[in-house]
């Protein structure tokens, strides 16, 4: 069956009173005015009980069979650092082929490390930071997820990896993905906080290969080269796997391929350890384990 198209819409452009309204009538919160965040499709408010009021605007041809009560279906992780969900409805919009979704959740009071899902400057992240980073992604990869991740709005599947690592990097004729773990599946700076870690935006996460979160983490800090070394040090055995050498270059697939922007300063450098990747993972079977070369 083919969806209908979905008017493509910009929150940030739109009267919103209506849809306030009605979260507060649902949730029985009062909604910080003040503090309104809008962003493209969403919309987050501060309550009058301390909590956090996410709002989703999403089209049919975007909510998969799985649904899309992301940061619900999130609550019963144990271990990871993450806020706490609370409450959460949907409606449809009349007319439209549009669901809208409004998530409770605690309130964080630490900002996003970037304003972006990028960083152009180290942002100088304490021991105590990323050993929260890695205890909290060991911990999700330990656990069972009812879904299957969905990066970039576009469910992952071994064939989506097949398809665009062939499309761009078609001298890796091995694309095999044989380890699904749980993931996050938008682990960009702009889903992690500091000084105190906390993975925010859970709506998409699922099971993904292994090494997706962390080579996704990695590709956004490329223009920072220290940064990029540490988050592979930090996550070294995701990365250094089959699985997470092939999400690494997925990444650099993305940034590289027929849609590349020239402006983007992602572009180079991933071009660069695009060249390594496919070096290694020609050679991953007779490296030592643990070594990388450079």
């Amino acid at each position: 069956m083919t969806l209908p198209v979905t008017r493509a819409v910009d929150l940030r452009r739109e009267s919103l009173d209506g849809v306030l309204d009605r979260v507060e009538r649902s949730l029985q919160v009062r909604l910080d005015r003040e503090s309104v965040v809008c962003k493209r499709r969403t919309v987050g408010a501060r309550t009058d009980r301390d909590s956090w009021v996410r709002v989703e605007r999403r089209g049919f041809d975007r909510i998969g069979a799985q649904g899309w009560n992301g940061p619900e279906s999130a609550a019963v992780l144990s271990g990871v650092g993450m806020p706490s969900w609370y409450a959460g409805f949907s409606w449809r919009e009349p007319g439209e082929p549009v669901m809208w979704r409004a998530d409770e959740m605690e309130l964080v009071n630490a900002a996003p490390v970037g304003q972006a899902a990028l960083v152009i400057e180290d942002p100088r992240l304490q021991d105590a930071w990323w050993s929260a980073l890695s205890a909290s992604l060991d911990a999700l990869a330990t656990q069972s997820a009812p879904r299957v991740a969905t990066p970039d709005t576009e469910t992952i599947t071994q064939e989506l990896v097949t398809r665009t690592l062939g499309e761009v990097f078609p001298e890796v004729t091995d694309t095999t993905l044989k380890e699904w773990r749980p993931a996050h599946a938008d682990l960009t700076w702009a889903n992690v906080t500091g000084p105190e870690f906390c993975m925010i935006d859970w709506e998409d996460w699922g099971m993904a290969p292994r090494g997706l979160d962390a080579a996704t983490l990695w590709g956004h800090s490329l223009v920072v080269p220290a940064l990029a070394e540490r988050v592979w040090s930090e996550r070294r055995p995701d990365l250094e796997s089959r699985s997470g050498l092939l999400m690494a270059l997925f990444f650099c697939a993305k940034v590289a391929g027929p849609h590349a922007h020239p402006e983007d300063p992602r572009l180079e450098p991933a071009r660069k350890e695009a060249a390594r990747l496919i070096a290694e993972l020609g050679d991953a079977g007779q490296r030592p384990r643990g070594s990388r070369p450079h």
